[in-house]
């Protein structure tokens, strides 16, 4: 099989309030405004090597309205779409600003993406363009701003069932899950498609809701940098949600924290890479620190939110016996426990 894709390229989001959200990731997050296209705003970080990576777009609740990964060449795009269309999802082919020819698509739990292979590369302007060569622009002046996009976690109904399709479909490597310690239910799985531990990330999603959220994040060079960020976004009246800490799955260090749609946004830096080809994903529980490494901490059950808001959390399912509903609902909650 040859290798599909090569990273996850940019995240499409909607807010009910454009200008408020882009004037937080301006001015808060330390983004650049790029181009505007009808409702459409495009942004990118300071890092990112193509022409954005984030598109804020009007709608009428916070959402994912699509998740993007280039593939590893143009041949691996129409063969990627080949196996899309053979799993029995159709699938349409479109002009994407920046992309060129691209393939969308909505997965089997209801989230959209989408495939491409051509890109617009940024090119700096003079007062822009950074002393090193390698680099696609001058550092951004806010504190703590991101280098560029890191990965997306959705929130879906059946966990082991999406992971299966992704690995099988598009040549996702599992990495890592996490059960609950009362019962083998999966909670929680990473996916990646090159050497990070993750890229796609997936939650429990007990809502009658498909293609729903949970976070996405950028990523900073250092673990100072990120810890910057979460004091200036404090003075700023930014809450944080969550962090900083560092995830037992992956070995990031995290920080949770909010735009104006209410959606999540993570930073993340650090953590490992794994290049093995043959990985064998792993089984974590909460109580082992796949959540908080240190385990001595609890969840707020804030993060169970996902986005857009559903008639249940993320991590419930009805039905279940009632001594493991608590844990479902919440398997972090209990401090101590990772």
């Amino acid at each position: 099989m040859i290798k599909l894709l090569s990273h996850l390229s940019f995240v499409a989001i909607t807010t009910p309030d454009v200008e408020a959200s882009v004037d937080f990731y301006v001015n808060q997050v330390g983004l650049t405004e790029v181009a505007r296209e009808d409702d459409r705003v495009y942004l990118r970080c300071w890092g990112d090597y193509y022409a954005y990576s984030l598109v804020v777009a009007k709608g009428d609740e916070p959402s994912l309205e699509t998740m993007a990964w280039r593939t590893s060449s143009a041949e691996a795009l129409e063969e990627a779409a080949k196996r899309v269309q053979a799993a029995g999802i159709e699938g349409e082919w479109f002009e994407g600003r920046g992309i060129g020819r691209a393939f969308r698509f909505t997965g089997p739990q209801g989230h959209d993406m989408t495939l491409h292979w051509d890109v617009e590369r940024h090119r700096a302007e003079p007062h822009t363009a950074s002393i090193y060569p390698d680099r696609p622009e001058k550092r951004s002046p806010v504190a703590g701003a991101p280098r560029q996009l890191d990965h997306v976690t959705v929130a879906a109904r059946d966990v082991d069932a999406f992971v299966q399709w992704y690995v099988d479909t598009l040549g996702f490597r599992f990495m890592a899950r996490t059960v609950l310690d009362e019962a083998p239910i999966s909670v929680f799985s990473v996916l990646t498609t090159n050497e990070k531990s993750h890229d796609l990330g997936v939650v429990l999603d007990g809502s009658s809701r498909a293609g729903r959220i949970n976070h996405y994040a950028f990523w900073v060079d250092t673990r100072e940098e990120l810890l910057i960020a979460a004091d200036t976004l404090m003075e700023n009246g930014v809450p944080i949600e969550y962090g900083p800490n560092i995830h037992g799955i992956g070995e990031q260090t995290f920080l949770y924290y909010r735009e104006p749609s209410s959606l999540r946004i993570e930073l993340n830096t650090g953590g490992y890479r794994n290049y093995v080809p043959d990985w064998e994903a792993n089984t974590w529980k909460p109580s082992l620190g796949s959540n908080n490494m240190y385990r001595n901490g609890a969840m707020p059950m804030s993060m169970t939110e996902s986005f857009p808001p559903a008639d249940g959390p993320s991590a419930t399912e009805e039905g279940v016996p009632d001594e493991i509903k608590d844990a479902l609902l919440n398997p972090y909650a209990v401090q101590g426990r990772g």
